[in-house]
């Protein structure tokens, strides 16, 4: 029996709304949970906005805060990462939220080589296990299908949880972008703690070009395989949240985000239905 499907907000779906409003079109399109952010100008958490206030205006419509997105580079630890992931624990502990992503690396002129990548991973996830479970949050992790990231593939990633003993308080996040670009055909459903969603339409970009700003909302010309992903997910015992995370200007630019959303949700429903 599969699971019914469960729509979440990530933050950048509208960047542009304040935090009542984008609560507001949450609870408008039957969405009981969000993800806020930390890398947007202006905005929470960046334009200083209380933890307390998240949690206060979340909890006043009935509505989840499933993760702060994101610490990074979470893999290169030294002591700002200590510092920054403390900061970002202590946050998620106040407003409520569930975890917190973690990405790696994802740069280019990154010196490391695989060996070094995989004891750098290993070294973070061993650090960032007491500091998850002190403050009572989980961490999402994360991989990055760029052909540049540090780590690409849930397999690594995995492996790396499992050899470190942090099964208690590691999950991954499946990106059915991601997933798509870095090529993976592995699903790790019973590790999955989220499932970030968005969707590429154009056909004739090579995969290797393909950015964030190509991610729209999920629709009939997605390229990516949403709904088949979404499909082996729940049918192989995922049963948590699809949160939307277009990166792409021509969805922030919308005029009627709402109606995109609902049409995009309604897409889904009847492609998995």
């Amino acid at each position: 029996m599969k699971s019914p499907l469960r729509f979440a907000l990530n933050r950048m779906v509208a960047p542009g709304l304040s935090l009542p409003d984008f609560i507001e079109l949450a609870v408008t399109l039957k969405c009981d949970a969000i993800e806020i952010r930390n890398d947007l100008k202006g905005i929470e958490i960046e334009d200083g906005t209380p933890a307390s206030r998240v949690r206060e205006l979340c909890a006043v419509q009935g509505i989840k805060v499933l993760s702060i997105n994101a610490l990074y580079p979470f893999d290169v630890w030294n002591d700002e990462r200590r510092a920054q992931a403390v900061k970002l624990a202590t946050y998620a502990r106040e407003c409520g939220a569930q975890g917190l992503v973690m990405c790696p690396l994802n740069d280019r002129a990154d010196p490391r080589n695989e060996a070094q990548r995989a004891a750098g991973l290993r070294t973070a996830l061993t650090e960032l296990a007491p500091i998850l479970r002190e403050y009572g949050i989980v961490g999402f992790i994360e991989p990055l299908g760029f052909e540049e990231c540090s780590l690409r593939r849930k397999r690594t990633a995995v492996d790396a949880i499992k050899s470190i003993g942090g099964l208690d308080v590691f999950r991954l996040v499946h990106d059915t972008f991601h997933h798509h670009l870095a090529s993976e055909h592995e699903f790790f459903p019973e590790l999955t703690g989220l499932v970030h969603i968005s969707g590429v339409e154009d056909a004739q970009a090579p995969l290797a070009s393909i950015r964030d700003g190509h991610r729209v909302l999920v629709g009939e010309g997605d390229i990516l395989g949403n709904a088949a992903q979404i499909d082996t997910l729940l049918s192989t015992g995922y049963s948590g949240y699809l949160s939307f995370e277009p990166f792409a200007e021509s969805v922030h630019g919308l005029a009627d985000i709402k109606q995109a959303l609902g049409a995009s949700m309604a897409h889904l429903q009847t492609s998995l239905g």
